[in-house]
């Protein structure tokens, strides 16, 4: 079976390229294990960020890194078992999380957040799934004054920077907004341009029914099997054998498995993260898509229920469910909103990648002819899947980029 390009890796973002290079008339073989966004695109709060433009950083003040350091929190948990084979990231990652680091960093990850909502509202019209998407924000529910004065300023910097909005809502608007949330918080803080979406998976689906619809073929076959061929590559998958000119790697934790064969040993860490689905008890009902800023947990009101979200695990990929976040987080959580029965048989575990300075690698690989990368987009894979897709598209295709791309590419990583 011949192909124009081979993408490995059927999450978001592998679904979001092939879809991209497949609307502008490539013929595409998306390959995965498993069906398409059944890993980590499944597990997600289900939020367009449009107001991520900051990433996620590692805590820099001592105080803050000996609370983390007891290991009983909602937001991060870590198995001390790990700790040696993940120092040299943990390392770096806090050295790119300094205050002057980082900001520079948030500004080459602006242009990637800025074209989200509106490459995403494309192939949501084109693929039929409007049904599927809230375009009423989300919201930060806070305990204590002193932690929304501090996030309302931060917010009031991003707005003037990077022209977001938000509005601040009093504890009486947010019990009209959320009439089921209990009295534990002061207000909320509302950001006003992300959209949300309802089921992830049923989102990456439809985007698979798009491209399908657009000739291109899903096919199952294991990412190891891929050899480099005297005009491209090939690998075993479907009924037979694939062979293609190009090849993207877009296995998000798991592109390791690709890229350490053929000699680039990118280092990227691991977060891992769980969810659960509720029923609301009675005639409960959340409203929208709500985080616990002080406790460090998200409440979703997705099809499939009340998702509830933990934040990060460090741990080794393939170690076994560690699920004490979840538990932690139920508890508290059953104490703010009446959450029912759990829906799911166990918890869901998926694993994010992430790279020290937090920004993804996307472009094309420097010693392989043919050879792309799309990985490493930590907690906003679901937000900017359909732009990575739209630069590696443009760049194969050998177009100009709508955004700039020069600050993710790999050589950054002196592969």
């Amino acid at each position: 079976m011949a192909a124009d390009v081979i993408v490995l890796g059927a999450g978001i973002i592998g679904v979001s390229t092939a879809l991209q290079l497949a609307r502008r008339g490539k013929s595409v073989a998306l390959v995965d294990r498993r069906e398409p966004g059944m890993e980590t695109s499944y597990g997600n709060a289900g939020l367009i960020q449009r107001e991520g433009v900051v990433p996620y950083s590692f805590p820099q003040q001592f105080a803050q890194i000996l609370r983390y350091a007891r290991n009983n929190r909602i937001d991060a948990h870590f198995h001390w078992s790990a700790m040696p084979s993940v120092s040299s990231f943990l390392a770096k990652y806090w050295w790119h999380s300094n205050v002057p680091r980082h900001e520079l960093i948030a500004r080459a990850y602006a242009p990637l957040i800025e074209h989200s909502i509106a490459t995403h509202d494309e192939l949501i019209r084109e693929a039929g799934a409007e049904d599927l998407i809230a375009k009423n924000g989300w919201q930060e529910v806070f305990r204590s004054q002193a932690k929304l004065d501090e996030t309302v300023r931060e917010a009031d910097r991003l707005k003037r920077e990077y022209d977001l909005s938000f509005k601040v809502l009093t504890p009486a608007e947010l019990s009209v907004a959320e009439p089921n949330l209990s009295d534990d918080f002061i207000g909320a803080l509302k950001w006003e341009d992300p959209w949300a979406v309802k089921d992830p998976l049923a989102l990456t689906r439809a985007y698979v029914a798009l491209f399908e619809k657009l000739g291109g073929r899903v096919l199952t076959g294991d990412a190891k099997s891929l050899s480099k061929t005297a005009t491209g590559w090939r690998i075993i998958a479907g009924e037979g054998v694939v062979e293609a000119k190009d090849v993207v790697v877009a296995l998000g934790p798991w592109s390791d498995t690709v890229t350490k064969p053929l000699g680039y040993n990118f280092l990227v860490g691991v977060k891992r993260g769980y969810h659960m689905h509720y029923a609301p008890k009675g005639n409960a009902k959340l409203n929208g898509w709500t985080m616990d800023a002080e406790r460090g947990y998200f409440l979703a009101p997705m099809n499939q229920g009340i998702r509830l979200t933990t934040g990060a695990e460090f741990a080794r990929r393939d170690a076994p469910k560690t699920p004490v976040q979840l538990a932690r987080a139920e508890a508290v959580a059953r104490e703010i909103f009446p959450l029912g029965e759990r829906l799911d048989k166990e918890p869901w575990m998926g694993a994010r990648p992430c790279t020290p300075d937090m920004m993804p690698v996307i472009g094309k690989a420097p010693r392989h002819d043919g050879l792309w990368f799309a990985f490493g987009h930590a907690h906003h894979g679901l937000t900017l899947g359909p732009v990575t897709g739209q630069v590696i598209a443009e760049a194969m295709m050998g177009e100009k980029t709508r955004i700039d791309i020069s600050a993710y590419r790999p050589e950054r990583f002196n592969v």
